[in-house]
């Protein structure tokens, strides 16, 4: 096995090849979590591992609470399945909330000040409301709270890690909060080692081949807990050595027979991409200077996908009727491959219901 190997088998893992799956949140709990920040390229990466979805077809599983949208692992947006939401927040608050106890404190916000924050939230959110981001900004400024400098975001956090507020319905173009008991029953309650192993078998089955320097990276944990996580699943996975690296991956998983004939046009910090700390197995030529035009200071753009290879990235304008969608690859690409680009180009288009201007 090589790393463009390695890269096919993930595309297996991660659903891309093929799925059983029939609902957006099956793919959301087989991925464990997903991360969400750019929200409307976030529901591509659910279309993307679901032939047939829509964009409407997410939302309305958001609506509903099939999926739900907070912050957990590293501290950013994902979304996850609700039957996995307290677990994990239980697991990876602690290390989020010391990441931004800093930047807290110089903005002097008092864990008097989230208290009467997160009272205020709840007070607004009760009885099944579902307030936009700016609304609740208004809510907090009428309890004295101020929001500049970025506090507004700290606040929210806070809250969610606390387990009080979570994502809402969208109104409108714009996403909600709401809280989270009324939107999630409270699930069972898992010990430390049961979510760290139940956290570790996620990642690698669905992520696998992978390296616990992967794991790590991608759930935020400290190297001793991520390291702790895999023992407790390791007998479960197969493990093979790779350029002096060891990685796990699901037993029996071995050869992809026909990925190499697959395209994608994944969207903003896709799992592909973004769940490794190591990224040369889709990248294996020219890794420092492609990600340089991949990633900008932390913001992932959207990736085409050849072979299991990252051979460019691309972007979308939308117009009334149509998404115009420009490719800027990396290299020259054969006749097959660009027509394999406009087929993956078409898939998308049909998610979002419009006609597609590829460039």
């Amino acid at each position: 096995m090589d790393q463009s190997e390695i890269s096919l088998l993930r595309l297996a893992s991660q659903q891309l090849l093929e799925t059983d799956f029939s609902r957006p949140k099956d793919i959301v709990y087989w991925m464990g979590a997903i991360q969400a920040q750019d929200y409307p390229m976030a529901k591509w990466a659910i279309g993307a591992r679901l032939p047939g979805l829509t964009d409407q077809a997410v939302e309305t599983a958001i609506a509903n609470a099939d999926i739900i949208r907070t912050h957990l692992l590293r501290p950013t947006w994902h979304f996850v399945a609700p039957e996995d939401v307290y677990w994990m927040l239980d697991l990876t608050a602690p290390q989020i909330s010391a990441a931004q106890s800093y930047r807290e404190i110089q903005l002097e916000l008092t864990e008097e000040v989230f208290t009467k924050s997160n009272t205020a939230i709840e007070k607004a959110l009760r009885d099944g409301m579902h307030l936009t981001r700016e609304q609740l900004i208004s809510v907090l400024h009428q309890v004295g709270i101020a929001t500049d400098e970025n506090r507004a975001s700290h606040l929210f956090a806070r809250a969610e890690l606390e387990k009080i507020i979570c994502s809402g319905a969208t109104s409108g173009s714009k996403t909600t909060y709401a809280l989270l008991s009324e939107r999630v029953p409270k699930a069972n309650h898992l010990t430390k080692d049961e979510a760290l192993a139940q956290l570790a078998r996620r990642y690698f089955t669905s992520r696998g081949p992978a390296t616990l320097q992967d794991f790590s990276w991608w759930s935020g944990l400290p190297a001793r807990e991520a390291n702790k996580g895999l023992e407790l699943v390791k007998s479960e996975f197969d493990r093979v050595q790779i350029d002096g690296r060891v990685y796990w991956l699901t037993l029996g998983l071995s050869h992809v027979h026909d990925g190499k004939d697959r395209t994608y046009l994944l969207p903003t910090y896709d799992e592909f991409i973004i769940s490794y700390a190591d990224r040369r197995a889709s990248i294996t030529v020219d890794l420092v200077e492609y990600m340089k035009q991949i990633s900008d200071r932390g913001v992932f753009r959207p990736i085409v996908v050849v072979a299991g290879q990252v051979v460019g990235i691309w972007k979308r304008t939308l117009r009334n009727n149509a998404i115009r969608i420009e490719i800027q690859p990396f290299m020259n690409l054969d006749p097959s491959s660009k027509d394999r680009i406009v087929e993956a180009a078409t898939r998308y288009g049909t998610f979002m219901g419009k006609e597609i201007e590829l460039y």
